[in-house]
C-alpha cells in the first residue's frame, strides 16, 4: 500500500497535482512516524532488559579464580557456579555438591532438577534428563559445582531457540490481506483506467486529455488514508497491551493476536505463577516437647532453620524455590519469632538424592537442636515413635490433591556429637508435621480446568480451522 501511494504521489506530481503529491506524502510520512515510535520504544525496553540481564560469572584462567562479563566466556572455560548464580553458558559439571538448577526458562518445569557427574549412557537425551549439564540462562538454586563451558551464545541450547525466533518471519495475516488487497486494487485501477483511455478515444476526446484523466482517477481510488487509520488502530491496540506488561515489537503482531483463537501453553510459568507455595500444613497429633514452643511455633521454628537459601540487598530470597516457600511461609505466620533468624548453624548434612534428607543443627538455650526434613517416608525411618497410620493418610490425602509433601521432624541434644557420622545424627527423632505446597495458578486465570487448543489462520481461504483440524 504504501508503495502504491509514493507512485500515486509522483504521478500527481508528473501532472501538476501538487496539492494531491503533499496530501499523500504527509500521510506516507505520519504513517512512518507512529510505526517507527512504536518500534524504536520496543527496542528501547528491549535494550533495557538485555543490559539487566548482562551478569558476572566466576571462572578458574591459569589457577585463579576471576570474574569477568559472561560475553567474554570462551568454550573450554572452566566454570565455577554457586546459590543464585545465572549459568552463563552451557557447562558440562565436572564437580557437584548438592547442586541443584532450576531450569524452567527452558524445560518447562517448576521444580528444581537435581545435578551430577555421571555420564549419559543414552544418545538424544532430552534436556531435562541431562543431570551432567548445567545451561545457559538456568539458575542455581542450591549447593555448589563446577564445570567446563561448552557452548557460548547462539551455540548453548537457549541460543538455539533464539535462532528460531531470529529466521525470517512469516508474513502475518493483516499482511497478507493487505498485500492481495493492494494486488487487486493496483489491478482494477490499471483495467479501469485503460478502459477509461480508449472509451474516451472512441468518442472522440483528446489522447492527452483522457490520458490526464484515466491518471486522475487512478490517483483518486487510491485510499490513502488505509494505512495511516490501520497503523493508528494497531499503535492503540499495542499502547493497551503495553498496560498489560506485554511489549509489543512489531505492530502486525497486535492484529496477529486477534486471529489466534485457543492457545496452547506449557502449563508451568504461564498458567500457573513458577513458584512453589505453601497450602497446607499439617501437625501431628505427638506429644513432641522441646523447650518451650508450641505443637505450631515447633513447625514454623523447623521451617526457618532447616534451609540453604540466601537474601540479597533487596531482602528478596534466592535458592531452591521449595526451600524459599517454605520460608516465606513462616515468617508470614502470626506466631513467626523474628529472632529464630539469628541463631547460629553450628553443622549441616546437605540434602543428596540417596537419603532425601536434609539436616541443621542449632544451639539453642545451650542445647542442640537437630531439625531434619525430606521425604515422608525416609523422615519416618529415622522417627523412633509416630503415629505412621495417620501419616500416611494425610499424605495420600495431600498427594490425591495434586500436591508436594515434605516431613519434617526434631530431636534436642544435650551435647554435640562429636563425628559428622549421619546415621548418629538422623536417628532418634521426633516426628512433627507435614507441609504440602504446589505451583499455584495465577490469580486471574480460569483456565485450571479448560480444554487448551490452538487454532491458525488459514490466509488462503480466510477460514478459521475448527478444533479437530488443530
Amino acid at each position: 500500500m504504501i508503495i502504491i501511494l509514493l507512485i500515486a504521489a509522483i504521478i500527481s506530481v508528473s501532472i501538476g497535482d501538487i496539492k494531491d503529491a503533499i496530501v499523500i506524502l504527509i500521510i506516507v510520512l505520519l504513517n512512518s512516524i507512529i510505526g517507527f515510535v512504536q518500534e524504536y520504544k520496543a527496542e528501547k525496553a528491549m535494550a533495557a532488559l538485555k543490559k539487566i540481564s548482562a551478569s558476572i560469572a566466576t571462572v578458574r584462567r591459569e589457577g585463579k579464580n576471576i570474574e569477568i562479563e559472561t560475553a567474554e566466556i570462551v568454550p573450554g572455560d572452566i566454570i565455577l557456579l554457586e546459590t543464585g548464580n545465572l549459568v552463563p553458558a552451557d557447562i558440562r559439571l565436572t564437580e557437584t555438591h548438592s547442586l541443584k538448577i532450576e531450569e524452567s526458562s527452558l524445560t518447562g518445569e517448576s521444580l528444581v532438577a537435581e545435578k551430577n557427574t555421571t555420564p549419559l549412557t543414552e544418545k538424544n537425551t532430552a534436556l531435562g534428563d541431562r543431570k551432567n549439564m548445567a545451561f545457559k540462562s538456568t539458575i542455581v538454586a542450591y549447593g555448589r559445582g563446577e564445570g567446563i563451558v561448552v557452548a557460548t551464545g547462539m551455540n548453548t541450547e537457549i541460543g538455539r531457540i533464539a535462532q528460531l525466533l531470529q529466521e525470517k518471519e512469516s508474513q502475518t495475516p493483516l499482511q497478507n490481506r493487505l498485500s492481495d488487497f493492494g494486488k487487486k486494487l493496483s489491478l482494477i485501477i490499471i483495467v479501469i483506467c485503460v478502459l477509461l483511455y480508449f472509451v474516451g478515444l472512441l468518442r472522440g476526446e483528446k489522447p492527452i486529455q483522457m490520458l490526464l484523466t484515466a491518471i486522475s482517477v487512478a490517483v483518486a481510488a487510491i485510499p490513502e488514508a488505509l494505512p495511516t487509520v490501520i497503523t493508528i488502530a494497531l499503535a492503540i491496540g499495542a499502547k493497551r497491551m503495553v498496560k498489560q506488561n506485554a511489549l509489543i515489537r512489531k505492530l502486525h503482531s497486535v492484529e496477529t493476536l486477534g486471529s489466534i483463537t485457543y492457545i496452547c501453553s506449557d502449563k508451568t510459568g504461564t498458567i500457573t505463577q513458577n513458584k512453589m507455595t505453601v497450602k497446607d500444613f499439617w501437625q501431628a497429633n505427638s506429644t513432641v516437647v522441646i523447650q518451650n514452643f508450641k505443637a505450631e511455633e515447633l513447625m514454623l521454628f523447623a521451617m526457618e532453620l532447616n534451609h540453604n537459601i540466601i537474601s540479597n540487598d533487596k531482602e528478596e530470597l534466592k535458592g531452591d524455590p521449595t526451600e524459599i516457600a517454605l520460608v516465606e511461609f513462616a515468617r508470614k505466620n502470626k506466631l513467626y519469632n523474628p529472632s529464630w533468624k539469628q541463631l547460629k548453624r553450628v553443622n549441616e548434612l546437605p540434602f543428596d538424592s540417596a537419603r532425601k534428607l536434609m539436616t541443621t543443627i542449632y544451639s539453642f538455650n545451650e542445647k542442640w537442636i537437630v531439625i531434619t526434613k525430606g521425604a515422608v517416608e525416609n523422615i519416618l525411618k529415622c522417627c523412633t515413635s509416630s503415629d505412621i497410620f495417620s501419616i500416611n493418610n494425610k499424605v495420600t490425602e495431600f498427594a490425591e490433591q495434586g500436591k508436594r509433601v515434605l516431613a519434617y521432624a526434631i530431636k534436642e541434644l544435650n551435647e554435640l556429637p562429636q563425628k559428622k557420622d549421619i546415621a548418629e545424627i538422623e536417628a532418634n527423632l521426633q516426628f512433627i508435621g507435614l507441609v504440602a505446597m504446589i505451583d499455584p495458578p495465577k490469580s486471574r486465570s480460569q483456565i485450571s480446568n479448560s480444554r487448551l487448543l490452538f487454532c491458525w489462520y488459514n490466509t488462503s481461504n480466510h477460514n478459521r480451522r475448527s478444533p479437530n483440524n488443530c
